[in-house]
């Protein structure tokens, strides 16, 4: 079985945002008195999109937050992110090559809970978005991570963009830097390669292969994975 596609998360993966969402969250947050300690948002929060860890924080944390409410805190969120990315570089280093060196092998694509705009706008400013045949994004999906459906709409995405037979998630490597990215990517039927650059390796057991940044992603691995 040949790979015929490679599938990216985004944040913690091509780029080194997470820290930015945290304090993104954090700062939004502290507006309505609630605190989010670092260690509670990388062990409890960082799987969801925007929309679950606003929700799943109230849920936590006994606040009565309408859907309204929420999508103001998404909006807000948003907003401060961008700020915060000004004047600075978002992308791991060795990622733009990584994801040159994949494009030039099989067609590639991004599985995200990130919000479009956001994962285009670090993408344009590198000049890496024509690189990928699909963008999947927090808005793109009905569930998002750990749940299956990310993955599910990238292949299909990618399914029509590649000729000869139809595209299946087994021929397909998702990069993955968390275990609910594993999880989401797995139950798609993908195989996996995690990342140790939010977790290290005894925390991303899930996965096929563990390497230490993209820096060391090798194709032919990926190759091997498949077969």
């Amino acid at each position: 079985m040949p790979l015929r596609a490679i599938v990216f998360d985004f944040d913690g993966v091509i780029a080194n945002s997470e820290p930015l969402h945290f304090r993104a969250f954090r700062d939004i947050l502290a507006k309505s008195n609630v605190d989010l300690s670092e260690r509670d948002y990388y062990q409890r929060y960082l799987g969801f999109d925007d929309f679950g860890v606003f929700t799943t924080i109230g849920d936590d944390r006994g606040q009565e937050w309408s859907p309204r409410d929420v999508a103001d805190f998404v909006a807000d969120k948003a907003l401060r992110l961008e700020e915060l990315e000004r004047d600075v570089s978002v992308l791991f280093p060795g990622a733009a090559d990584a994801i040159r060196r994949a494009a030039a092998a099989v067609p590639i694509a991004i599985a995200s809970g990130a919000l479009g705009p956001e994962i285009r706008r670090i993408l344009n400013k590198a000049g890496l978005t024509p690189y990928f045949a699909a963008i999947v994004s927090a808005e793109d999906t009905p569930l998002g991570k750990p749940a299956p459906d990310p993955y599910e709409r990238a292949v299909t995405l990618l399914r029509a963009t590649i000729q000869g037979p139809p595209l299946q998630p087994s021929e397909c490597v998702a990069i993955e830097d968390s275990r609910w990215g594993l999880e989401s990517a797995r139950a798609a039927g993908l195989r996996t390669v995690g990342v140790t650059n939010s977790y290290d390796a005894a925390q991303l057991t899930l996965a096929d292969l563990v390497i230490g940044s993209l820096t060391d992603l090798d194709v032919e691995d990926l190759r091997r994975l498949v077969h």
